[in-house]
């Protein structure tokens, strides 16, 4: 059940960092598409999460529902996070990069990425801890079989308080659990850019 359960909310972590960071870069380099994106940006952030929950159940099978709703309350916290960040990049080495005639590729990793890490870090920090709860969430209101969200459903139907709090402290730990590991990975993956 765990395995199941955390699997579906990485998955979704996963995918919406990958496409926040992708989004996230695109328009911190094109004015045109950060305009164009703006306004999406905004009513995703501001969807509540059961909103979110109800519409995706009309399209997407219970069972994948927690991997959608993770990949849309990570995806626009990652996409602010690299825009930020790389929208701080010192333009003082950005100056001496085009003076010495550095490849775009050489940039991006030697400057800009080191410039995004810690707001990457931040990011994904928050997001991980969302993913869960919404996750979770998704899972309680979709009830796919073999979830900790329906065994969360089930401990409330049938008054089962001890089983609620293990399954609250499950979810806690889970989510603390991934918080630290990221910050560990992100961690290497910043000390390797600074290197």
């Amino acid at each position: 059940i765990i395995g199941h359960t955390f699997l579906r909310i990485f998955s979704g972590f996963l995918l919406g960092t990958a496409a926040g960071c992708i989004l996230g870069g695109l328009t911190a380099f094109s004015p045109l598409l950060y305009r164009f994106f703006a306004l999406p940006m905004n009513a995703i952030k501001s969807t509540p999460v059961a909103s979110f929950v109800i519409l995706a159940l009309l399209w997407v099978p219970s069972r994948n529902l927690s991997i959608l709703i993770s990949l849309m309350i990570a995806f626009p916290v990652l996409y602010q996070n690299t825009l930020t960040g790389l929208c701080h990049t010192d333009p003082q080495l950005l100056e001496m990069a085009r003076l010495f005639r550095v490849p775009f590729a050489r940039r991006l990793w030697g400057i800009y990425l080191p410039s995004a890490m810690p707001y990457l870090r931040s990011g994904m920090n928050i997001a991980i801890g969302l993913c869960w709860k919404s996750g979770v969430a998704a899972e309680v209101i979709g009830m796919p079989s073999g979830s900790i969200g329906e065994k969360l459903y089930q401990a409330k139907i049938y008054l089962e308080t001890p089983d609620l709090f293990c399954w609250t402290l499950t979810i806690v730990l889970l989510s603390v659990g991934c918080e630290k590991l990221l910050s560990l990975l992100v961690g290497l993956i910043e000390r390797r850019l600074c290197a």
